[in-house]
Protein backbone atom coordinates (compact mmCIF):
# COMPACT_ATOMS: atom_id res chain seq x y z
CA UNK A 1 0.00 0.00 0.00
CA UNK A 2 2.81 2.80 0.80
CA UNK A 3 4.15 1.70 -2.78
CA UNK A 4 1.61 2.74 -3.99
CA UNK A 5 0.61 5.83 -2.09
CA UNK A 6 4.25 7.06 -3.15
CA UNK A 7 3.57 6.46 -6.82
CA UNK A 8 0.85 9.05 -6.28
CA UNK A 9 2.56 11.00 -4.20
CA UNK A 10 5.32 11.11 -7.04
CA UNK A 11 2.65 11.52 -9.71
CA UNK A 12 1.49 14.91 -7.99
CA UNK A 13 4.71 16.28 -7.21
CA UNK A 14 5.12 16.14 -11.06
CA UNK A 15 1.84 18.17 -11.57
CA UNK A 16 1.85 19.93 -8.87
CA UNK A 17 4.20 22.71 -10.90
CA UNK A 18 2.02 22.84 -13.87
CA UNK A 19 -1.47 23.28 -12.04
CA UNK A 20 -0.28 26.37 -10.43
CA UNK A 21 1.20 27.72 -13.67
CA UNK A 22 -0.69 30.94 -15.30
CA UNK A 23 -2.55 30.77 -18.38
CA UNK A 24 -2.77 33.20 -21.26
CA UNK A 25 -6.05 35.31 -21.49
CA UNK A 26 -7.12 32.13 -24.09
CA UNK A 27 -7.12 30.20 -21.31
CA UNK A 28 -7.47 26.21 -22.23
CA UNK A 29 -11.18 24.47 -21.69
CA UNK A 30 -11.88 21.34 -20.21
CA UNK A 31 -12.65 19.98 -23.72
CA UNK A 32 -9.96 22.08 -25.46
CA UNK A 33 -7.91 18.89 -26.76
CA UNK A 34 -11.46 18.14 -29.23
CA UNK A 35 -10.97 21.66 -30.59
CA UNK A 36 -9.25 20.79 -33.95
CA UNK A 37 -9.38 24.12 -34.95
CA UNK A 38 -7.21 25.27 -32.49
CA UNK A 39 -3.57 25.39 -32.10
CA UNK A 40 -2.83 24.47 -28.39
CA UNK A 41 0.74 25.28 -27.29
CA UNK A 42 2.45 24.37 -23.92
CA UNK A 43 5.33 27.21 -23.81
CA UNK A 44 7.75 27.49 -21.30
CA UNK A 45 8.87 31.07 -22.56
CA UNK A 46 7.63 34.27 -20.86
CA UNK A 47 4.75 36.05 -22.54
CA UNK A 48 6.49 38.77 -22.57
CA UNK A 49 8.83 37.26 -24.88
CA UNK A 50 6.87 35.16 -27.38
CA UNK A 51 3.26 36.18 -27.30
CA UNK A 52 3.70 39.34 -29.17
CA UNK A 53 5.06 36.42 -32.16
CA UNK A 54 1.95 34.14 -30.99
CA UNK A 55 -0.32 37.78 -31.99
CA UNK A 56 1.11 38.02 -34.96
CA UNK A 57 0.93 34.68 -36.52
CA UNK A 58 -3.30 34.56 -35.39
CA UNK A 59 -3.14 38.34 -37.24
CA UNK A 60 -1.54 36.95 -40.28
CA UNK A 61 -3.57 33.03 -40.60
CA UNK A 62 -6.74 34.10 -38.65
CA UNK A 63 -5.97 30.81 -36.53
CA UNK A 64 -7.04 30.43 -33.40
CA UNK A 65 -4.30 29.89 -30.49
CA UNK A 66 -5.06 28.98 -27.13
CA UNK A 67 -1.46 29.03 -25.06
CA UNK A 68 -0.59 27.89 -21.81
CA UNK A 69 2.64 29.27 -19.86
CA UNK A 70 4.80 28.18 -17.48
CA UNK A 71 8.60 27.07 -16.81
CA UNK A 72 10.03 24.36 -19.36
CA UNK A 73 11.29 22.07 -16.78
CA UNK A 74 7.31 22.26 -15.59
CA UNK A 75 5.94 21.86 -19.06
CA UNK A 76 8.27 18.97 -19.83
CA UNK A 77 7.45 17.04 -16.60
CA UNK A 78 3.80 17.47 -17.55
CA UNK A 79 4.25 16.14 -21.56
CA UNK A 80 6.18 13.26 -20.26
CA UNK A 81 2.97 12.80 -17.78
CA UNK A 82 0.75 13.22 -20.11
CA UNK A 83 2.15 11.02 -22.91
CA UNK A 84 -0.32 10.90 -25.80
CA UNK A 85 -3.22 12.26 -24.30
CA UNK A 86 -1.74 15.77 -24.34
CA UNK A 87 -3.85 18.29 -25.75
CA UNK A 88 -0.29 20.22 -27.06
CA UNK A 89 0.20 20.40 -30.54
CA UNK A 90 3.38 22.00 -30.18
CA UNK A 91 5.69 22.83 -26.88
CA UNK A 92 8.11 26.18 -27.27
CA UNK A 93 11.22 25.51 -24.73
CA UNK A 94 13.29 28.26 -23.60
CA UNK A 95 16.46 25.37 -23.92
CA UNK A 96 17.63 22.55 -25.95
CA UNK A 97 17.91 20.35 -22.73
CA UNK A 98 14.30 19.91 -22.49
CA UNK A 99 13.94 19.16 -25.65
CA UNK A 100 16.49 16.32 -25.67
CA UNK A 101 15.07 14.76 -22.86
CA UNK A 102 11.75 15.27 -24.74
CA UNK A 103 13.16 13.15 -27.57
CA UNK A 104 15.11 10.34 -25.72
CA UNK A 105 11.79 9.45 -23.98
CA UNK A 106 10.28 8.94 -27.72
CA UNK A 107 8.11 11.93 -27.18
CA UNK A 108 8.22 13.89 -30.15
CA UNK A 109 7.11 13.60 -34.04
CA UNK A 110 9.76 13.88 -36.06
CA UNK A 111 9.77 17.00 -38.13
CA UNK A 112 10.71 17.30 -42.09
CA UNK A 113 13.62 18.28 -43.38
CA UNK A 114 12.28 21.04 -45.32
CA UNK A 115 11.92 22.56 -41.82
CA UNK A 116 14.63 21.67 -39.68
CA UNK A 117 16.76 22.36 -43.06
CA UNK A 118 16.25 26.03 -42.88
CA UNK A 119 18.56 25.95 -39.50
CA UNK A 120 22.15 25.52 -39.16
CA UNK A 121 23.02 21.99 -37.92
CA UNK A 122 24.70 23.21 -34.87
CA UNK A 123 20.82 24.27 -33.92
CA UNK A 124 18.57 21.62 -34.32
CA UNK A 125 17.97 17.79 -33.43
CA UNK A 126 20.12 15.25 -35.61
CA UNK A 127 17.24 13.43 -35.83
CA UNK A 128 14.92 16.10 -36.63
CA UNK A 129 12.88 15.83 -33.97
CA UNK A 130 13.09 19.75 -32.47
CA UNK A 131 14.00 22.85 -34.49
CA UNK A 132 15.92 25.99 -32.79
CA UNK A 133 14.29 29.27 -33.18
CA UNK A 134 16.42 31.70 -31.55
CA UNK A 135 19.97 31.77 -30.27
CA UNK A 136 20.47 32.71 -26.62
CA UNK A 137 24.80 33.00 -26.06
CA UNK A 138 26.35 32.92 -23.13
CA UNK A 139 28.90 35.85 -22.53
CA UNK A 140 31.28 37.71 -19.57
CA UNK A 141 29.72 41.30 -19.43
CA UNK A 142 32.21 43.48 -18.28
CA UNK A 143 32.32 46.88 -16.50
CA UNK A 144 34.62 48.47 -19.39
CA UNK A 145 35.73 51.18 -16.53
CA UNK A 146 37.23 48.19 -14.28
CA UNK A 147 38.65 45.64 -17.15
CA UNK A 148 39.02 45.08 -20.56
CA UNK A 149 38.23 42.34 -23.36
CA UNK A 150 42.59 42.30 -23.13
CA UNK A 151 42.65 41.44 -20.04
CA UNK A 152 39.99 38.66 -20.06
CA UNK A 153 41.34 34.72 -19.71
CA UNK A 154 41.37 32.85 -22.92
CA UNK A 155 38.80 30.31 -21.31
CA UNK A 156 35.69 30.69 -18.86
CA UNK A 157 37.91 28.23 -16.69
CA UNK A 158 40.77 30.82 -16.06
CA UNK A 159 38.38 32.81 -13.32
CA UNK A 160 39.23 30.44 -11.10
CA UNK A 161 42.95 32.31 -10.79
CA UNK A 162 42.93 34.20 -7.74
CA UNK A 163 43.12 37.25 -9.63
CA UNK A 164 39.68 37.61 -9.54
CA UNK A 165 38.75 36.53 -6.14
CA UNK A 166 35.95 39.35 -5.01
CA UNK A 167 35.05 40.36 -8.33
CA UNK A 168 32.74 38.11 -10.19
CA UNK A 169 29.22 38.02 -9.90
CA UNK A 170 27.07 34.59 -10.80
CA UNK A 171 23.35 33.03 -10.65
CA UNK A 172 23.52 29.92 -9.80
CA UNK A 173 19.68 29.36 -9.26
CA UNK A 174 19.11 30.56 -12.85
CA UNK A 175 18.13 28.08 -15.34
CA UNK A 176 20.63 29.41 -18.42
CA UNK A 177 23.58 29.00 -15.73
CA UNK A 178 22.76 26.11 -15.30
CA UNK A 179 22.34 24.71 -19.17
CA UNK A 180 25.62 26.01 -18.87
CA UNK A 181 27.05 24.31 -16.28
CA UNK A 182 25.25 21.14 -17.92
CA UNK A 183 27.11 22.05 -21.25
CA UNK A 184 30.93 22.01 -19.49
CA UNK A 185 29.69 18.64 -18.02
CA UNK A 186 29.21 17.58 -21.41
CA UNK A 187 32.37 18.69 -22.74
CA UNK A 188 34.84 18.57 -20.05
CA UNK A 189 33.35 15.83 -17.90
CA UNK A 190 31.93 16.11 -14.63
CA UNK A 191 35.74 15.89 -12.59
CA UNK A 192 36.68 18.95 -14.14
CA UNK A 193 33.24 20.98 -14.09
CA UNK A 194 33.06 20.59 -10.45
CA UNK A 195 36.74 21.48 -10.22
CA UNK A 196 35.45 24.58 -11.85
CA UNK A 197 32.47 25.54 -9.68
CA UNK A 198 34.77 24.85 -6.36
CA UNK A 199 37.02 27.43 -8.20
CA UNK A 200 34.47 29.65 -8.59
CA UNK A 201 33.36 29.75 -5.21
CA UNK A 202 36.66 29.62 -3.48
CA UNK A 203 36.80 33.37 -5.74
CA UNK A 204 33.82 34.49 -3.52
CA UNK A 205 31.75 35.13 -6.66
CA UNK A 206 28.71 37.77 -5.33
CA UNK A 207 25.42 36.00 -6.13
CA UNK A 208 22.39 37.17 -7.76
CA UNK A 209 18.80 36.21 -8.55
CA UNK A 210 19.58 36.45 -12.37
CA UNK A 211 20.36 37.54 -15.59
CA UNK A 212 19.47 41.78 -15.32
CA UNK A 213 20.76 41.66 -11.48
CA UNK A 214 24.31 41.10 -12.72
CA UNK A 215 23.98 42.87 -15.68
CA UNK A 216 22.99 46.20 -13.35
CA UNK A 217 25.56 45.01 -10.56
CA UNK A 218 28.47 44.95 -13.29
CA UNK A 219 27.87 48.86 -14.69
CA UNK A 220 27.17 50.00 -10.96
CA UNK A 221 30.76 48.47 -10.50
CA UNK A 222 29.48 46.66 -7.81
CA UNK A 223 31.68 43.48 -9.51
CA UNK A 224 34.20 43.52 -12.68
CA UNK A 225 32.35 41.31 -14.31
CA UNK A 226 29.36 38.87 -14.51
CA UNK A 227 28.26 35.31 -16.71
CA UNK A 228 25.40 35.90 -18.01
CA UNK A 229 23.14 35.33 -21.38
CA UNK A 230 24.40 37.93 -23.88
CA UNK A 231 20.77 39.91 -24.73
CA UNK A 232 21.00 41.27 -21.04
CA UNK A 233 22.81 44.41 -22.02
CA UNK A 234 21.45 45.32 -24.64
CA UNK A 235 17.97 45.96 -22.86
CA UNK A 236 20.04 47.94 -20.38
CA UNK A 237 22.12 49.66 -23.48
CA UNK A 238 18.54 50.73 -25.01
CA UNK A 239 17.58 53.03 -22.22
CA UNK A 240 21.17 54.20 -22.17
CA UNK A 241 23.41 53.92 -24.74
CA UNK A 242 26.34 55.29 -21.95
CA UNK A 243 25.76 52.24 -19.76
CA UNK A 244 29.10 51.16 -18.96
CA UNK A 245 29.30 47.59 -19.89
CA UNK A 246 29.66 45.34 -23.04
CA UNK A 247 30.03 41.87 -23.76
CA UNK A 248 33.02 39.49 -24.15
CA UNK A 249 32.63 35.97 -25.69
CA UNK A 250 35.45 33.16 -24.77
CA UNK A 251 37.44 32.30 -27.96
CA UNK A 252 37.97 28.56 -29.33
CA UNK A 253 34.70 26.72 -28.77
CA UNK A 254 34.72 27.56 -25.13
CA UNK A 255 31.82 25.65 -22.74
CA UNK A 256 31.65 30.02 -21.73
CA UNK A 257 30.74 30.85 -25.51
CA UNK A 258 27.47 27.91 -25.34
CA UNK A 259 25.21 29.52 -27.95
CA UNK A 260 21.96 27.14 -27.02
CA UNK A 261 18.96 28.12 -28.33
CA UNK A 262 14.79 28.25 -27.96
CA UNK A 263 13.10 26.06 -29.60
CA UNK A 264 10.01 24.13 -30.81
CA UNK A 265 8.81 20.65 -31.71
CA UNK A 266 5.64 18.40 -31.66
CA UNK A 267 4.92 16.89 -28.19
CA UNK A 268 2.97 13.64 -29.58
CA UNK A 269 4.37 11.47 -31.69
CA UNK A 270 0.73 10.32 -32.41
CA UNK A 271 -0.53 13.70 -33.41
CA UNK A 272 -3.48 13.42 -35.86
CA UNK A 273 -2.82 15.24 -39.17
CA UNK A 274 -5.21 17.77 -39.24
CA UNK A 275 -3.57 19.14 -35.62
CA UNK A 276 -0.21 18.47 -37.36
CA UNK A 277 -0.45 20.26 -40.15
CA UNK A 278 -1.65 23.61 -38.06
CA UNK A 279 1.74 22.51 -35.87
CA UNK A 280 3.94 23.03 -38.74
CA UNK A 281 2.24 25.88 -40.20
CA UNK A 282 2.88 27.67 -36.84
CA UNK A 283 6.40 26.72 -36.16
CA UNK A 284 7.09 27.33 -40.18
CA UNK A 285 5.63 31.13 -39.00
CA UNK A 286 8.46 31.29 -36.36
CA UNK A 287 11.23 30.56 -38.59
CA UNK A 288 10.03 33.30 -41.32
CA UNK A 289 11.10 36.71 -41.46
CA UNK A 290 8.60 38.47 -39.20
CA UNK A 291 8.93 36.54 -36.19
CA UNK A 292 12.59 36.00 -36.89
CA UNK A 293 13.02 39.92 -37.20
CA UNK A 294 10.97 40.50 -34.13
CA UNK A 295 13.53 38.31 -31.95
CA UNK A 296 16.24 39.82 -33.45
CA UNK A 297 15.28 43.62 -32.79
CA UNK A 298 12.62 43.51 -29.82
CA UNK A 299 14.23 40.55 -27.72
CA UNK A 300 17.93 40.95 -28.98
CA UNK A 301 18.42 36.94 -29.68
CA UNK A 302 19.88 36.09 -32.22
CA UNK A 303 17.95 34.75 -35.71
CA UNK A 304 19.14 31.20 -36.57
CA UNK A 305 17.66 31.74 -40.35
CA UNK A 306 20.05 32.61 -42.95
CA UNK A 307 19.46 36.25 -44.46
CA UNK A 308 17.81 37.88 -41.02
CA UNK A 309 20.70 39.79 -39.21
CA UNK A 310 20.76 40.20 -35.89
CA UNK A 311 20.46 43.91 -33.97
CA UNK A 312 22.74 46.17 -34.87
CA UNK A 313 24.28 46.21 -31.19
CA UNK A 314 25.39 42.63 -31.50
CA UNK A 315 28.40 41.08 -33.00
CA UNK A 316 27.11 38.27 -35.36
CA UNK A 317 26.33 34.90 -34.59
CA UNK A 318 29.49 33.40 -37.01
CA UNK A 319 31.68 35.17 -34.89
CA UNK A 320 30.82 33.65 -32.25
CA UNK A 321 33.44 30.60 -31.31
CA UNK A 322 30.67 28.18 -29.63
CA UNK A 323 31.60 24.87 -28.14
CA UNK A 324 31.03 21.82 -30.81
CA UNK A 325 28.63 19.86 -29.38
CA UNK A 326 24.89 17.92 -29.87
CA UNK A 327 22.32 20.31 -27.73
CA UNK A 328 20.43 17.69 -26.99
CA UNK A 329 22.89 16.60 -24.87
CA UNK A 330 22.13 19.19 -22.39
CA UNK A 331 18.98 17.21 -20.63
CA UNK A 332 20.58 16.30 -17.51
CA UNK A 333 19.49 19.17 -15.42
CA UNK A 334 18.78 17.15 -12.42
CA UNK A 335 22.47 15.60 -12.90
CA UNK A 336 23.69 19.32 -12.94
CA UNK A 337 21.39 20.26 -9.92
CA UNK A 338 22.97 17.62 -8.08
CA UNK A 339 26.46 19.13 -8.62
CA UNK A 340 25.71 22.93 -7.73
CA UNK A 341 23.87 21.29 -4.02
CA UNK A 342 27.18 19.22 -3.66
CA UNK A 343 29.52 22.26 -4.27
CA UNK A 344 27.34 24.21 -2.12
CA UNK A 345 26.54 26.96 -4.76
CA UNK A 346 22.55 25.95 -4.58
CA UNK A 347 20.91 24.88 -0.82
Amino acid sequence: MFHHLNKIICSLAVMLPFLMLPQSATALSADAQGQDEEIIIYSGRKESLIGPVIAQYMEATGNKVKVKYGSTSGMTALLLEEGDATPASVFVAQDAGALGALAKKNRLHKLPESLTGRVDARFRSPSDHWVGVTGRARAVVYNVNRTSPSQMPTSIREFTDPKWKGRIGWAPGNGSFQAFVTGMRERDGDEATEAWLRGIIANEPVVYPKNTAIVRAVGAGEVDLGFVNHYYLYRFLKEDPDFPARNHFMPGGDPGSLVNVAGVCIPNPELDDARKAKAMEFMEFLLAKDAQDYFATKTYEYPLVDGIQPSVEMIGLEKIQTPDMDLSNLDDLEGTLVMLRKVKALP
